[in-house]
């Protein structure tokens, strides 16, 4: 199975993607940092130099609605911040 869920395509990950040569990904739960760092790898031919990961809590949500206050939970994701060395790119539009 692979540890990777998908990439985070945002403005703000696309600024330092450009900028930094850092991009970033959902990843599996259970992933290490060694795993994510392989599979980066393997995937897209680039050179990782470090991977920085954080656990985003879910928050807890309500809203009003017509039959009552409706509560519920947003789920927990794992982030991996990948660091590439400065000749190394990757492009997630390429194969569209």
């Amino acid at each position: 199975m692979s540890v990777l869920i998908r990439p985070i395509i945002s403005e703000k990950m696309t600024i330092a993607a450009d900028k930094f040569n850092r991009y970033g990904f959902l990843v599996d739960r259970a992933a290490t940092k060694t795993q994510i760092k392989k599979e980066v790898q393997d995937i897209y031919g680039v050179k990782v130099l470090r991977v920085n990961t954080l656990v985003q809590r879910g928050k807890s949500s309500s809203r009003y609605t017509k039959a009552g206050m409706i509560e519920g939970q947003k789920n927990t994701l794992k982030k991996a911040t990948v660091f590439l060395s400065k000749e190394d790119k990757i492009d997630f539009y390429s194969n569209i």
